[in-house]
């Protein structure tokens, strides 16, 4: 099964939905562009480059693949506007697979560990990372892995509790402190119960502020600095959750939390309620990190691992 053993036939309907609009509203752009056109010339080449920078992809990740598109155009010449999708494609496989993420666990069913596997989870208010967190741990659980949340988004009332209401729900135990309470103890006391615990999964949820960079990336520091006074090298992933609705702003966001702390995975959310699904793809080449989840509904399943040969069979089929 290998990279595809992810997806069932119903995963990849869910797939196939979630990117309706995004597929709608690029191919039908594409369609527009290269009407009454038999070959991928300098206008075809312009009306791609704006249809993928109003597809949210991106700038510099839009010049990247013109770039790589018309050098496949000189070098053999003939090629036509009925095969620019087989290039597009290939291209943007090729920017995903450059940013695969081989050194994070994929999946939700990984071997088993001697010690927690921990992912610390930042990103601002409102982009989806608490219910992410809890989908999260639910196809945790669902794979047979025993997961502890924290809930050290302790500025918040409203984080603290809607945590403990996802871990009831799922199953799972959240340990909290309580508003305004230290978020690095509250980790650490996350991290020293799922030692003794023999826990498979420790997630820890963060503030979502960035108002004030310096706060954030001291405190988030902090965070990082306790745990590994009990494991040295937690946290294995710090995963950036970002909305893919609102665009260009999941970039700007992208480049805060990156700056504030070593982000290396990605969570894109709401895809499914968007015509913004290109972000995917620039996020991850722009910061040169792999995109490991993608939410498409609202189901607990909705949350799929990110395959990058899936997501583009999906969004060409």
């Amino acid at each position: 099964m290998g990279i595809f053993s992810f997806f069932s036939r119903e995963k990849k309907q869910d797939l196939d939905k979630g990117l309706e609009k995004t597929k709608s509203s690029f191919f039908g752009k594409l369609s527009k562009a290269i009407v009454g056109k038999s070959v991928v010339d300098d206008e075809v080449l312009d009306n791609l480059e704006e249809i993928l920078v109003t597809s949210d992809v991106g700038v510099e990740t839009t010049l990247k693949i013109i770039d790589r598109i018309q050098q496949r155009v000189s070098r053999d010449k003939y090629l036509g506007t009925s095969e620019l999708n087989r290039m597009l494609r290939e291209e943007i496989t090729t920017l995903l697979g450059e940013n695969s993420g081989d050194h994070l666990i994929q999946g939700f069913d990984f071997p088993a560990r001697e010690l927690p596997y921990v992912i610390m989870v930042v990103g601002v208010n409102g982009v989806g990372k608490t219910t992410t967190i809890g989908k999260l741990a639910y196809q945790f659980k669902a794979a047979g892995k025993t997961v502890i949340l924290g809930a050290a988004d302790t500025f918040r009332a409203a984080a603290v509790s809607q945590l403990e209401i996802w871990a009831e729900r799922v199953g799972v135990t959240c340990i909290s402190q309580g508003m305004g309470a230290d978020p690095a103890s509250v980790a650490f006391d996350t991290l020293k119960s799922a030692i003794a615990r023999k826990a498979d999964v420790v997630i820890i949820d963060t503030a979502g502020r960035l108002h004030n960079k310096v706060n954030l990336m001291n405190e988030l520091s902090k965070i990082k600095k306790v745990m590994q006074k009990l494991l040295p090298d937690a946290p294995n992933e710090i995963l950036l959750v970002l909305d893919a609705s609102t665009g260009q702003n999941a970039i700007e966001q992208a480049r805060q939390f990156t700056a504030a702390t070593e982000v290396n995975a990605l969570a894109l959310t709401k895809l499914d309620g968007t015509a913004k699904g290109g972000v995917v793809i620039g996020v991850s080449d722009q910061f040169k990190i792999p995109v490991k989840y993608i939410g498409i509904g609202e189901k607990m399943t909705d949350l799929q691992p990110f395959v990058r040969e899936e997501f583009v069979d999906s969004l060409f089929s």
